[in-house]
């Protein structure tokens, strides 16, 4: 398996029930950390604004009532920390709490489908790795995701220990316990090495960080599948011997990491410019093509600058093909539920026609323009905008 075929983008699939359900729907998108009075945001206060706004935005009480209680101050995170809700029918639906400070201003809103931009905004890839730090008879796996400042899980691997290192004693002796020893660091690595391959293959991770023993190091590598051993960078880097940092690791970490979201942000880059000037191309610029490709469910990958687009609104509709660009668009058997700012409505078509989404500044984009997507199959040349 090649890691260029692995897209870090956002699928929404997840959310796509939710967004077939019709509003109201409230979205918080608010600062969650506990707060000083002097700054006034402390969790009352904050509490008591929300309540205003979405009172002034026509919320119901039920409604109301439950965003009150998701926005209650995240405790036992460390700050900065944001908080993400997302509340429908006197229910709360979505509640997350999102390491960092708060990635675009603070957001109350009702609107008719559920806002998710402040959520892709603030995680904009679903991108999980493995951190594995080995020795020669001991594997921490921690399982990451791309923007959380703790891991999701840890998995603590223990092998023998007895005979675990050389012996030095001369002779045939010597030669027997070093080729003991030897059988001990495979038995070990190969433990580690299983566990490392089942966390990455169940959680779909695309990077596997090896720390640690050099030696345990190689040895787990070489135990790893043929696609865990694709995903992997070694870090020379030990924060479990004395006196080591664990900063470095974080560091080399974090580096792996963002050259791997760059790599691959820029094929999608690459893949929408090998379709200039294309008789039949397979991709579709600028908001009118890229709506008509969502309706007709043809998009694979979305690309949008959702701060150049933050003015603009489409229409949702409540069944297929779910997004309009103007009320008078084509007709079809689903009914209006209303104008949306054009961020939220291209994340629902996103969600609801399997599209992966990536957010980008609008300069990176071909043409200049805010919007673009990547097609499951060529443009014919009858094809117009909705």
């Amino acid at each position: 398996m090649r890691r260029e075929g692995r897209k870090v983008t956002t699928s929404l699939h997840k959310y796509a029930g939710l967004y077939r359900i019709s509003g109201p729907w409230c979205t918080a998108y608010v600062d969650a950390g506990t707060g000083t009075v002097d700054t006034l945001e402390a969790g009352d206060v904050r509490a008591g604004n929300t309540r205003a706004r979405l009172e002034a935005a026509g919320a119901g009480s039920a409604d109301i009532d439950a965003m009150e209680r998701a926005l209650r101050p995240a405790t036992g995170v460390p700050s900065p920390v944001a908080r993400f809700a997302l509340v429908h029918a006197g229910e709360t639906e979505v509640n997350e709490v999102l390491p960092g400070p708060v990635a675009l201003p603070e957001r109350v809103a009702v609107l008719p489908i559920p806002d998710l931009l402040p959520l892709v905004k603030h995680r904009p890839e679903d991108l999980a790795y493995v951190v594995a730090e080995v020795s020669r008879e001991h594997g921490e796996i921690r399982l990451y995701r791309a923007g959380a400042g703790f891991p999701a899980a840890v998995q603590d691997v223990s092998g023998e220990s007895e005979h675990v290192h050389k012996f030095h004693g001369g002779g045939w002796s010597e030669l027997r316990f070093q080729h003991h020893t030897e059988d001990v660091w495979r038995r070990n690595a190969d433990e580690v090495a299983a566990e490392i391959d089942r966390v990455a293959r169940s959680s779909g991770a695309r990077l596997i960080v090896l720390a640690g023993d050099i030696r345990a190091r190689g040895l787990v590598k070489d135990n790893l599948s043929e696609a865990g051993r694709s995903l992997v960078a070694e870090v020379d880097s030990h924060t479990h011997t004395a006196g080591a940092q664990s900063a470095h690791l974080e560091d080399q970490v974090n580096k792996h990491v963002a050259e791997l979201w760059s790599q691959e942000q820029q094929d999608v880059m690459d893949r929408l410019a090998a379709q200039e000037g294309r008789d039949n191309p397979q991709a579709a610029l600028g908001i009118e093509a890229v709506v008509h490709a969502l309706r007709q469910a043809q998009a694979d990958v979305l690309a949008f600058d959702d701060d150049a687009l933050s003015e603009q609104t489409l229409v949702a509709l409540d069944g297929e093909p779910w997004i309009a660009t103007a009320k008078g668009a084509p007709t079809t058997p689903a009914g209006v539920l209303g104008e949306v700012p054009a961020p939220a409505a291209l994340l629902r078509a996103a969600a609801l026609t399997d599209a992966r989404v990536l957010l980008v500044p609008g300069p990176v984009l071909p043409k200049g323009v805010n919007v673009a997507a990547i097609l499951r199959w060529p443009l014919g040349p009858d094809v117009t905008s909705s």
